[in-house]
């Protein structure tokens, strides 16, 4: 990883393959591979194969194998692309081949790494850096809190976190960009957060050991000088769903590290009694799409049981989406402890280095006991 010191923004230097020369295929599926054996040798490549192996070479400067890939995107389904097993170029000797393919990415990851089947450019080219969010305190409107969010700089454009996470998810290169997210939302804020508290957003699916997966960011926090007690961590609406087991033991880790945990989007399609019950989150995040449905009638019986849920459990509400005075009394009156959206300040960069650090920020409450 390199920086170049400006402003909290680094660049990253992301292993982008290049054109093959031969390519191992592997998978259980018996019908799948006589298909793409077919299709390898109407392109012109030398092709191999044994039951749930196929060996394609192709000539230097070929490109054939490229062609093959551009077409296995287009005439097979994800679900069969997440069933095969590629190794391109791999070692010639056969223990250190057979190596390989049992620790070689799907034929889908692939695909997606080499900019077939997205925009892999956003990451290999992106300078990246970290935005902030007011929270604030609905009752006084004070500034309690600030959201960070990833941000990407590619060929004079700017790049949201939805594009960047998206294709490093596709890529395989999840738990890197969470860990550079992490780490950049904590750097940046480190000389002006002052006594607030700083939101994070991590994908508990990109860790996979937590306790190695975590280390740098804990360092990443006592280097800043941040304390453990201040850092929220968000978990979205898929990881909660996908890996419960997973996503507890995360949590559990996180909490040994002193830092408290936030469920994000809450009432937006999971925020099931059996979810909160499990995590037991210290901050609930209501929907923007639940709190600008506001003051319809279901949304608001919806906001008033999230909310009295999660006063139960000793978490406070935070509302996302508040761009109206109206929407900022009416989630108040609802119960919600404090707000976050466009009303109280959209996502900035971060004052610079030289800016006097900001001390008069009150933190958020604690909340009740656990």
């Amino acid at each position: 990883m390199a920086s170049d010191g400006g402003g909290g923004r680094r660049r990253e230097t992301w292993d982008v393959p290049g054109a093959a020369t031969r390519a191992l295929l592997a998978t259980a599926d018996e019908h799948l591979l006589p298909e793409v054996a077919r299709t390898a040798r109407a392109l012109g490549l030398s092709v191999f194969a044994t039951p749930g192996l196929v060996d394609l070479v192709d000539e230097p400067g070929g490109g054939r194998i490229e062609r093959l890939f551009r077409r296995l995107a287009r005439e097979l389904t994800p679900a069969e692309a997440e069933h095969v097993r590629v190794a391109a170029d791999p070692p010639e000797e056969w223990s250190a081949m057979a190596a390989r393919l049992l620790t070689a990415p799907t034929l889908a990851v692939e695909l997606a790494r080499r900019g077939v089947t997205a925009d892999i450019g956003v990451l290999a080219e992106a300078e990246l850096w970290s935005v902030y969010q007011p929270v604030v305190r609905l009752s006084d409107r004070s500034v309690v809190a600030h959201e960070a969010l990833l941000r990407g700089l590619v060929d004079g454009r700017e790049v949201g976190g939805g594009d960047l996470f998206f294709v490093a998810e596709s890529a395989g290169w999840l738990p890197r960009l969470d860990r550079i997210g992490r780490e950049s939302a904590i750097a940046g804020a480190a000389s002006w957060l002052g006594e607030a508290d700083l939101f994070v957003n991590s994908d508990p699916a990109s860790i996979h050991r937590p306790q190695v997966s975590l280390s740098s960011t804990e360092q990443a926090v006592h280097d800043a000088g941040i304390d453990a007690s201040r850092l929220v961590i968000e978990v979205g609406e898929v990881s909660a769903v996908t890996d419960r087991g997973h996503l507890v033991s995360v949590l559990e880790h996180y909490r040994t590290l002193g830092w408290r945990v936030a469920l994000d989007d809450v009432a937006a399609g999971w925020s099931s009694r059996a979810l909160l019950a499990a995590v037991r989150p210290d901050v609930v995040k209501l929907g923007k799409s639940l709190v600008q449905a506001l003051p319809d009638d279901g949304a608001r019986t919806t906001v008033r049981t999230v909310v009295e849920q999660a006063h139960r459990l000793g978490a406070q509400v935070v509302a996302e989406g508040v761009e109206t005075d109206q929407v900022a009394e009416e989630v108040a009156a609802l119960g919600a402890d404090l707000g976050q959206g466009w009303l109280f300040g959209r996502p900035v960069t971060p004052p610079s280095d030289e800016a006097e650090p900001v001390s008069t920020w009150t933190p958020v409450h604690r909340g009740g006991p656990r």
